[in-house]
């Protein structure tokens, strides 16, 4: 068989695996709603997000989710909130797991330059995360590329400590010795033989990180911090909760109920997107009764 041929079997043995965890399917689909949904909002969506329409309309044939307190409708920035998060949780997840894949091969392959990368994650990861995303979001001036940045500075190092301690495994392997033996370069073991073998590994790291970017950029949006000009989700939430009878009225139903639900759902489908994936690279998992 060429080598294509071998390839396609490959991922059809790793789907038919994958299809098999009954909650990683269940993960994926609500993921491709949620993807589909982002992707041709403009098609998707009733009405405009930015026009604006009468306030506080309660949900109806013309606005299935109402008006907001300026007459925006509600369901429209539902589905283009999909875009912001969605495109801030892959994005950031994809820059720091390459940067964190960079550092881990290098402080994982050559010791002495491990030990100083090593030092600065130690650094990165003895404050907590969630108070310093807040501190800095707070001096800088909101907006959505400003929300990348920090959550990208903030993320590298534990993908980078996650793909050292593989690597450090990797280096040792008989396969790795041979080659090195045999004069090939270190770049080429590093990209032919060790990073094949932490891909599988990355690609949970990135499923992981991006439930987490989810979660902190809401949190970020409803605390006031984040681009007030963005339909995402936690500004939705941010504007509902400001609302003086939100608490009082019907109001929580249509307005702060189902962008908390969009967050619930999105984070639940990455986690068990994860979990599915964690079996197919984890040997100790795949054994385990599947769910």
């Amino acid at each position: 068989m060429t080598e294509k041929t071998i390839e396609l079997t490959d991922l059809r043995r790793l789907w038919d695996t994958y299809s098999e965890k009954r909650i990683g399917v269940i993960g994926l689909v609500i993921m491709l709603v949620f993807i589909v949904m982002a992707v041709f909002a403009p098609y998707i969506a009733p009405h405009d997000p930015y026009e604006l329409y009468n306030p506080m309309e309660p949900p109806g044939p013309d606005h299935l989710l109402g008006t907001n307190d300026i007459g925006q409708d509600i369901l429209s920035e539902l589905i283009y909130g999909a875009r912001v998060s969605l495109f801030i949780a892959f994005f950031v997840s994809i820059v720091s797991g390459l940067i964190g894949t960079i550092l881990g091969l290098l402080s994982g392959y050559y010791e002495h330059v491990g030990f100083f990368i090593m030092r600065i994650v130690d650094a990165f990861l003895a404050i907590p995360r969630l108070p310093l995303i807040i501190l800095i979001a707070a001096f800088m001036r909101p907006s959505i590329w400003n929300l990348v940045i920090i959550f990208t500075i903030l993320g590298w190092p534990i993908t980078t400590r996650i793909i050292r301690s593989e690597v450090l495994s990797l280096r040792t392997r008989n396969y790795v010795e041979a080659a090195r033996m045999l004069g090939a370069p270190d770049s080429y073991i590093m990209i032919k033989h060790i990073l094949p073998n932490v891909f599988p590994l990355l690609v949970v790291r990135l499923v992981v990180e991006a439930s987490h970017v989810i979660l902190a950029e809401s949190s970020l949006s409803f605390l006031g911090l984040g681009d007030p000009t963005a339909k995402s989700w936690g500004m939705i939430l941010h504007y509902a909760f400001m609302y003086p009878t939100i608490y009082i009225s019907d109001v929580w139903k249509w307005w702060m109920l189902p962008p908390g639900l969009c967050i619930v759902l999105t984070i639940l489908s990455l986690m068990f997107i994860g979990y599915a994936l964690e079996e197919l690279v984890n040997p100790r998992l795949r054994g385990m009764t599947q769910v």
